[in-house]
């Protein structure tokens, strides 16, 4: 997918270890056959290849994870979009851009981006993009699905206790071998060689999205890499948001949409999800996070 994937199993001897973890990398595989965007042979390139031509049939596990995709699509109105595929690459955040965009070219890359044309038939399980030169993508949410499959995967097959994580999308099951629970380390985003908390996973998902290692600076204003699919400007307010749940795949959909929205209207989403903590930080460092939690509040 693109991505790392570190894979961490509890088993009775290292040979079971192995053999599942072989098991893991064959469903990631398997996963990433179907929908990456950047094979030709995969259904979605075939999708993207017919915007604005024909639907195309896809398998039912595609079909839903579209759908699903899409709804978050309509629930963030837009702050999240499946079709940010197709947006034009303009930002770079490889220390070369020396100015910004202009405003034509920004308003320009996101002309094809567009959730609402986007057509599913439940009944055929067709994908239709209704215009041509649109592009679908699960650059966001793939590898939090693929996480999410292999957890329930290596329950089924009795390995009680691991952890998936696909380049920050992390799927933990079980306890460590001394009974503990897994932690995870949150960075400071304000100096991303340190770690501000270190919080005990109870939730079985935590995903972080952040600017800390890639962004831009101009006129003294931070641009993140992560770019609002409405308008074409990168997103602004937040360098850090983590988020824990039950789904992975979930968990990462709310990470980039609230990194999007802003820190007020990132918490009116995440708020209506009780299932599901947060940990925002702002570019000035400051936190806000669930009670449940129970960080101490102050200010990075």
């Amino acid at each position: 997918m693109g991505s790392r994937f570190d894979i961490t199993l509890v088993a009775n001897d290292s040979a079971q270890a192995e053999q599942n973890i072989d098991l893991v990398i064959a469903e990631v595989s398997r996963i990433e056959n179907l929908i990456s965007d950047w094979r030709p042979d995969t259904q979605i390139s075939q999708v993207n290849k017919n915007a604005g031509i024909a639907p195309v049939r896809v398998d039912p596990e595609v079909f839903t994870l579209t759908e699903r995709a899409l709804q978050l699509s309509r629930l963030t109105n837009g702050a999240f979009d499946i079709s940010f595929a197709a947006m034009d690459r303009i930002w770079k955040f490889d220390g070369s851009m020396t100015e910004m965009p202009k405003p034509e070219a920004i308003r320009k890359s996101v002309e094809k981006v567009g959730y609402q044309h986007i057509e599913l038939d439940p009944n055929q399980s067709t994908i239709f993009l209704k215009r041509k030169g649109m592009k679908i993508g699960f650059g966001a949410l793939g590898e939090g699905y693929a996480a999410d499959r292999c957890r329930a995967m290596m329950l089924a097959k009795g390995i009680n206790a691991g952890i998936v994580n696909g380049s920050g999308d992390m799927s933990a099951w079980g306890k460590q071998p001394d009974g503990s629970d897994w932690t995870i380390g949150i960075t400071n985003p304000l100096h991303n060689d340190t770690i501000f908390a270190i919080v005990p996973l109870r939730q079985p998902a935590v995903v972080t999205s952040g600017s800390y290692e890639k962004f831009v600076v101009f006129n003294g204003k931070r641009y993140a890499h992560i770019i609002n699919p409405r308008t074409g400007y990168p997103a602004t307010g937040l360098s850090s948001v983590t988020v824990f749940g039950p789904s992975t795949e979930k968990a990462n959909g709310f990470s980039t949409s609230i990194m999007v929205l802003g820190k007020e209207a990132g918490l009116k989403l995440i708020r209506q999800y009780p299932e599901y903590q947060y940990i925002l930080i702002t570019d000035k460092g400051n936190i806000t996070s669930s009670p449940s939690l129970k960080l101490k509040k102050r200010r990075l």
